[in-house]
């Protein structure tokens, strides 16, 4: 029997745990269950913007709150599991990073007050029942994918103008795979790009997928954000460079050796997910607190990659980017 079959049986059902009141339990210590897909260490600067934010509203850590975190380190399989741990430990509020985590969360309780951060299209994913009235347990931030796409295509296209085939690469395994398929299909039409998508979803499939690419006349890539593509964007941009793709993806990407990143703000989301723990905490249900939707983002620049594909990025372009790497 799997061990999330198990903790379901031994509890009678589905994993769960009534708090006596949504305020913040009286003389003692919050207990905040974080939950996100990735790893500590690539989550640190996250969590340290979290944490500071907090202690600006009062929360210090090992005084009156204390953080308890899981990591699926890649795998999103492992989220569910996760946060029934998170569950069984008698956290007060569950912190969720992204679309996968907050599935595995609210399948693991419907009491534990709940606060997303970025997750993807909440409310087509049905997490919520609307943006204004969430309803349930849970509330927080939300991405919508067909914006960010649209913005994600139209920063590659102003870097490299002549692009006419995009790639997709996607991980099948992510549950977030088929709306950013679907979102930047839609974008790619209205920008007049022929989109093709590409799946790996392992580390040694990547080689093979841009051959495939390759094959298939492809002159720029976007790549998914997934946990797996960011512990091999160093690989990723590589593959991008020696094929002589343009590349777009997330900050981290960017880094790595990606022609253009676009992310959120994630210091701005994160600090706005400690203003949601703060009003549960001073006892606004998560039902009536509307989930936001992220509207920040950030365009980041790599000219080595340029220069290694032999581009040259408008001046214009360049001075409109918020991080450019040279």
């Amino acid at each position: 029997m799997r061990r999330r079959g198990f903790i379901a049986l031994v509890s009678g059902g589905l994993v769960t745990r009534a708090p006596a009141a949504w305020a913040q339990p009286s003389g003692k210590s919050v207990r905040i269950g974080l939950l996100g897909p990735g790893s500590a260490a690539g989550s640190a600067g996250d969590v340290e913007v979290l944490r500071a934010r907090l202690r600006d509203l009062g929360y210090v850590e090992g005084k009156n709150i204390g953080i308890e975190s899981r990591w699926g380190e890649g795998s999103n399989r492992r989220l569910a599991d996760l946060a029934d741990e998170l569950v069984m430990a008698k956290v007060d509020i569950l912190v969720t990073q992204g679309t996968a985590a907050t599935r595995g969360a609210k399948r693991s309780t419907t009491e534990i007050p709940i606060v997303m951060t970025a997750a993807i299209d909440a409310v087509g994913a049905r997490l919520v029942s609307s943006i204004a009235r969430p309803g349930g347990n849970i509330t927080g931030t939300t991405i919508f994918s067909l914006e960010t796409s649209a913005h994600r295509l139209e920063a590659l296209k102003e870097a490299m103008p002549r692009i006419t085939q995009l790639g997709m690469l996607l991980n099948p395994e992510n549950p977030e795979a088929e709306v950013t398929r679907q979102a930047t299909e839609l974008a790619a039409q209205s920008l007049k790009l022929g989109a093709q998508s590409f799946d790996a979803r392992r580390p040694e499939r990547l080689d093979a997928a841009f051959t495939a690419m390759a094959r298939r006349s492809v002159d720029a890539v976007l790549v998914q954000q997934d946990p797996m593509f960011d512990a091999n964007a160093g690989e990723i941009a590589r593959l991008a460079i020696r094929q002589r793709f343009a590349s777009v993806g997330d900050r981290e990407f960017a880094v790595a050796g990606g022609l253009v990143g676009h992310e959120m703000n994630a210091a701005d989301v994160w600090r706005r997910t400690a203003y949601f723990i703060d009003r549960i905490l001073k006892g606004i249900r998560p039902a009536d607190l509307p989930v936001e939707r992220v509207q920040k983002f950030v365009v980041i620049l790599n000219l080595k990659t340029a220069k290694a594909l032999k581009l040259t990025i408008s001046p214009v372009v360049v001075a409109r980017a918020d991080e450019v790497i040279r």
